[in-house]
């Protein structure tokens, strides 16, 4: 099949969905970012890309922390509010009905209804034109207890997460694989 060419964009895609808190327990924000990723596993290290007119990005450049927290599909309606609209104006945690939980290793809340929380620690910030990078040690991740089996082995499914993927969201269907399954030698019939 023939393929179409265009200008270079951000077409990279899907990304996880992701509300970032930041902020303190008495006066915190969320907002939804799309450009997210791990950088690095050891030390594990993730980032956002944030416009600098936002609210958040002068609590997160503050403060120096934010929490990651991927949105289930329970959420997403949610989670897109909170891209929408400024935390200048309006308490998203009181407006969405959601539970901030204190962190583990930050000042910054959790959002206590995301199944993943990943707890971020700001090493640097790169301007690269329309954003800011906010690059980040991953101090501490926040699982829910539903997430794991009775090995403690964390089951991603369980979690409905939700993607982004060039300005619509998607819930994550089946797996298809995990890490290495195409290495794996097929056993020999006897």
């Amino acid at each position: 099949m023939a393929k179409v060419n265009w200008k270079g964009s951000t077409l990279l895609g899907p990304l996880p969905t992701v509300m970032v808190s930041c902020g303190s327990m008495e006066k915190s924000n969320i907002i939804t970012v799309a450009w997210t990723g791990i950088l690095n596993t050891h030390p594990p290290k993730a980032y956002i890309s944030v416009r600098p007119g936002r609210h958040s990005y002068g609590i997160i450049k503050e403060s120096g922390e934010f929490t990651l927290n991927l949105v289930p599909a329970s959420l997403v309606r949610t989670a897109d509010y909170c891209g929408m609209y400024t935390g200048a104006k309006v308490d998203k945690f009181a407006k969405c009905n959601l539970t901030k939980e204190e962190g583990h290793e930050v000042s910054c809340p959790s959002i206590a209804e995301c199944p993943l929380s990943l707890e971020c620690r700001v090493t640097d910030v790169v301007p690269l034109g329309t954003h800011d990078m906010f690059i980040a040690d991953i101090v501490a991740v926040r699982a829910d207890e539903g997430l794991l089996d009775e090995n403690g082995k964390l089951c991603m499914e369980r979690a409905d997460l939700t993607a982004f993927a060039h300005g619509e969201y998607f819930s994550l269907g089946k797996k298809v694989g995990k890490f290495g399954f195409s290495a794996v030698k097929k056993k020999k019939k006897r």
